[in-house]
């Protein structure tokens, strides 16, 4: 996202995410929320006896069903990562939209269980996964883009005509050039000699040719 220059002429400011490492943060985001599912999951079935995804005969792992969840969570995540992207190039408040985007994507996830024919229990349980990893998937991506984010500004436009000499081009004739006749030089006529000057009360002093 760029904003205008100031009147001033300090140039426009331009704000980017850092590529690599905004998606490098996406991608532990993804993993982290994988995690999340497979512990909800295991709490939920092992620690507290409900049986959710998968009838209590799986096991505390449950089925295949467990898998997919991990997956779509990951999924989620990397969406999420994407559209927050998106937001940062060209969105005014992008964090604004993003999170009203995810918070009501993530009340959808706590809603949706409630309308299974699933025990109340199995659904308060998913609905609490849910819960969490919305939660999660925020924060953390939050917090990456704030990190990655870089600032930079634009040179001002340059006022009027260009110069047709910039002051670092070289001159013509250099001071430094040795000069055609230097002061030093020996002249070729010395300086014209004159008569010495006669005192008042002295007697006059007879020229140097005088015999």
């Amino acid at each position: 996202m760029s904003y205008p220059a100031s009147p001033n002429g300090a140039g426009a400011i331009r704000v980017r995410p850092d590529a690599a490492q905004f998606w490098a943060g996406a991608a532990a985001t993804a993993v982290v929320a994988a995690l999340i599912a497979l512990v909800g999951i295991l709490v939920s079935r092992w620690a507290l006896g409900i049986p959710i995804l998968a009838p209590t005969g799986d096991g505390a792992w449950g089925n295949a069903h467990t898998g997919e969840y991990a997956l779509l969570a990951a999924l989620a995540a990397l969406v999420a990562a994407g559209l927050l992207y998106l937001l940062e190039l060209g969105a005014p408040a992008p964090r604004v939209f993003f999170g009203w985007i995810v918070g009501l994507a993530t009340l959808a996830a706590v809603v949706y269980p409630f309308s299974t024919s699933a025990p109340l229990d199995q659904k308060v349980a998913t609905a609490i996964v849910n819960l969490i990893l919305g939660i999660a998937i925020a924060s953390l991506l939050s917090a990456v883009s704030a990190r990655a984010i870089r600032v930079s500004r634009t040179a001002p436009p340059v006022s009027g005509p260009p110069r047709s000499q910039p002051y670092d081009q070289p001159r013509s004739q250099p001071y430094d050039q040795p000069r055609s006749q230097a002061y030093d030089q020996p002249r070729s006529q010395p300086y014209e000699q004159t008569e010495p000057l006669n005192r008042p009360g002295q007697p006059p002093t007879p020229p140097n040719d005088w015999r």
